[in-house]
């Protein structure tokens, strides 16, 4: 089976659209591939965290992944700093990739903002850890966003420089995207042209999985939405962001389409339409809270699944990242 390679920031309790639009796509690729999860801690720190903040939602995240359907049984799930591989691979990386690649990074200008000499220097080279956790594994499909497809070329460069200037032609394989279908892009409760985050300011602006009855129940009550009804087919939401934001995460959570969503509720007010939404997303996400709970009721248990995982991974990562060292002509210990 070809290996897969994917990892999510413990920045906060996930959201809905971190789930419909990635985790619950990992799912069933612990039966069709070799899959490989992490909760990316290293990268976490690229911008200030709260260190007591940053252990507890590092172990949320692991719980949630596990509450929406990783099973450490049938995949490997880890915590991204218990497998030293990746910094040690890392830093070879450092020294490969020019800063001429990374000077192109739209991401970092973005997360910098305007004061780009305060940002931390791990921030500046984090596609290069990024590459590391991938390559670390010789990983070659990597399920991406559209923010990450220029890392992910980054980190085909790195590879390929790496092969190139050490004469070690193939040992680091070409990594491809990942196409899953039509992913949920789950979209701002405030505004329809913002992707959902973890981030926002807002609470308002997201469902997050931890959220009850009836917070959830408030938030779409209070998504934004436009005067008119629910159009009878999807080319009358065209020009109307928030309702095709909301079509489109009734279509997700129900696994129908947002032309079976509008077959349905086409010439509804939103008022009942809301009513709808949130039944549905209570219903979906309860057994997910749940489980949560349940996994973080017990730590020691969490604890000692995610430490196997990274025994699984650091069995698989270190004997390639030795021989990447013993390429470069490190010194064996």
């Amino acid at each position: 089976m070809q290996r897969v390679f994917s990892g999510i920031q413990p920045s906060g309790i996930p959201t809905l659209g971190n789930y419909l639009g990635a985790i619950r796509n990992w799912v069933p690729l612990q039966e069709t591939h070799d899959a490989i999860y992490c909760v990316v801690d290293l990268h976490a720190i690229t911008v200030w965290q709260d260190p007591k903040e940053l252990a507890a939602q590092t172990r949320e995240m692991a719980a949630a992944l596990i509450a929406c359907g990783l099973d450490p049984k049938r995949c490997i799930l880890f915590i991204q700093s218990h497998v030293h591989a990746h910094a040690r691979l890392a830093w070879i990386f450092n020294c490969v990739a020019r800063l001429g690649w990374l000077n192109r990074m739209t991401q970092f200008k973005d997360k910098a903002g305007k004061d780009r000499e305060a940002a931390s220097s791990g921030l500046y080279v984090y596609p290069n850890l990024m590459a590391a956790d991938i390559l670390a594994y010789k990983a070659t499909l990597v399920p991406v966003g559209d923010d990450q497809k220029q890392h992910l070329e980054l980190a085909n460069d790195i590879a390929e420089k790496f092969n190139h200037d050490f004469s070690a032609e193939g040992f680091f394989p070409r990594i491809e995207p990942l196409i899953q279908g039509v992913a949920a892009r789950v979209m701002s409760l405030r505004d329809g042209t913002k992707k959902m985050s973890k981030s926002s300011p807002s609470d308002q602006s997201r469902i997050n999985l931890t959220d009850d009855a009836d917070a959830i129940a408030l938030k779409v009550r209070r998504a934004r939405t436009d005067p008119e009804p629910l159009p009878e087919a999807v080319a009358g939401l065209e020009g109307r962001a928030e309702a095709r934001n909301l079509v489109g995460i009734l279509a997700a959570i129900t696994g129908t389409t947002p032309d079976g969503v509008l077959r349905e509720h086409g010439g509804k007010g939103f008022g009942a339409f809301k009513e709808v939404l949130a039944e549905a997303l209570v219903a979906h996400l309860s057994p997910i809270q749940a489980e949560m709970r349940r996994l973080l009721d017990d730590p020691a248990s969490l604890d000692a699944a995610l430490r196997l995982g990274a025994d699984r991974a650091a069995a698989i990562a270190d004997p390639i990242v030795t021989e990447a060292e013993r390429i470069v002509g490190f010194l064996p210990r």
